[in-house]
């Protein structure tokens, strides 16, 4: 009889960070996965041409493969920004025929229009459909079949069940009535023993079936496990739809919540600055008149010296000089040290204060953009005296570290200057988590809004 591998580097601290050995498997699934994804959609689109046609095809071969390799590279981009490529939980029921012909979907609409405003010839217009269909159930095909692969290489998921006495036999019980696919390998009732539990153990799950666990596991040891590549997950209770939770899945009958330590996946990270080269290139003629008028315009007030760098804190806590142009007096916190801006600053230079409210000294972090330093749309970034006391005082807060800062954000449109950075967290929390392009672009039109009306 031949025993199963743990899966994902459980049973020893060597197997956290970098030096963890099963991180290159992983990266052959994906790999393996985006090859199938790849000739399930190359072959439905030559087999819809010969349903349809035959050997008589109204273009030559070499037409039809450059085309169908474009449309195939274009579908493959869509579905890695739409995080088809990403680690999935090796629990949980997940329903991937919507979602992968919800993405179908776009890529063709994108084809199609490539097609009107380029002319070009990508496939016949009747093999559209067929790609829709056939290449919506190969793709989900490949799912199932890597999740069955995963499962008969690294054995059944090993879950470790957390809460109270009566929260873990009811959990216990529809495990068994619904013939999960699942071993319950161990129970607890308190955060303080989990690591030693899942090391014991070798727990590739955890399930908190009881309410008011989350502030104890997050950040630590939420953020370790995170790396550990055990899944966490939180049983939503019929009073958590009062928040409004988007996102679910179904373990044994039972709703639950993945819980991540950081908020965006890599692949949404990279469409974020994908888009945000797009926004870039369409504000790029309007940004450089701005700044060249508010560059002469604080040459002439405030003499020498316009640009201001400042120490910050971004992207996984690292610093970076942000720079603005300077609308306060020379050496301002000489006397004071480090300390926040007032409403009514006497430091400010007479003349310049419509500037900084109407946030033209924040355009040369424009440069900060380019640098890949910050992103135009995120959680603002901090000075490093300021951080180290926020994240003293308010969990979580360095959670916002994880993408570059932006020049404007929700906090920003939603609050004032003077707002907690405890509130002001929460609109940067929200601003991750939910996360979209139609977001962005909201955000952007409401700073329009905020700087024509001179809020502060």
């Amino acid at each position: 009889m031949t025993t199963k591998k743990p899966d994902a580097g459980l049973t020893s601290p060597s197997s956290l960070g970098e030096d963890n050995p099963h991180r290159p498997r992983r990266s052959r699934r994906i790999r393996a996965l985006v090859y199938a994804d790849f000739l399930v959609l190359v072959t439905v689109l030559f087999a819809s041409v010969l349903i349809r046609f035959g050997t008589d095809w109204p273009k030559s071969f070499s037409t039809y493969l450059i085309g169908f390799l474009i449309a195939s590279a274009l579908h493959m981009l869509v579905y890695y920004f739409g995080e088809l490529y990403d680690a999935a939980p090796r629990i949980g029921a997940k329903l991937w025929l919507p979602r992968v012909t919800a993405l179908t979907s776009i890529a063709i609409l994108l084809e199609a229009t490539i097609v009107l405003i380029t002319d070009y010839y990508l496939m016949p217009r009747g093999n559209l459909l067929l790609l829709w269909g056939f290449g919506s159930l190969g793709i989900t095909f490949n799912r199932w079949l890597s999740g069955r692969i995963r499962v008969r290489r690294y054995g059944t998921p090993r879950v470790l069940l957390v809460g109270s006495y009566s929260d873990i036999t009811l959990g216990k019980e529809h495990i068994k009535e619904c013939g999960s696919k699942l071993i319950v390998v161990g129970e607890i009732n308190s955060i303080d023993e989990l690591s030693h539990e899942i090391e014991s153990k070798q727990a590739t799950d955890v399930l908190l079936l009881t309410s008011g666990l989350l502030s104890k596991i997050y950040p630590k040891p939420l953020e370790d496990l995170e790396m550990r590549r055990v899944g966490v997950f939180q049983q939503i209770l019929p009073s958590d739809t009062l928040l409004g939770l988007r996102r679910s899945i179904q373990i044994a009958g039972m709703p639950f919540t993945a819980l991540r330590a950081h908020t965006l996946s890599t692949s949404r990270s990279h469409f974020k600055t994908f888009t945000e080269c797009l926004y870039l290139v369409v504000l790029l003629i309007p940004i450089l008149i701005l700044t060249l008028f508010a560059a002469a315009y604080i040459r002439i007030v405030a003499g020498q010296e316009i640009i201001l760098k400042q120490e910050r804190v971004g992207k996984f806590g690292s610093t970076f000089n942000m720079l603005k142009f300077r609308t306060m007096h020379h050496n301002a916190e000489d006397q004071t040290g480090t300390v926040k801006a007032q409403k009514d600053d006497h430091r400010i230079i007479t003349g310049l204060k419509w500037v900084r409210r109407s946030r033209l000294d924040e355009l040369p972090q424009f440069i900060n953009v380019l640098r890949g330093e910050m992103s135009i749309i995120g959680p603002r970034p901090e000075r490093p005296d300021f951080t180290n006391e926020y994240e003293g005082l308010i969990p979580g807060y360095g959670r916002r570290h994880d993408i570059p800062p932006g020049i404007t954000g929700l906090a920003q449109v939603s609050g004032h200057y003077h707002t907690d950075p405890s509130y002001k967290l929460g609109h940067d929390l929200q601003y991750l988590v939910n996360w979209s392009p139609i977001l962005d672009l909201q955000i952007l039109i409401r700073t329009v809004w905020v700087i024509f009306i001179g809020r502060t």
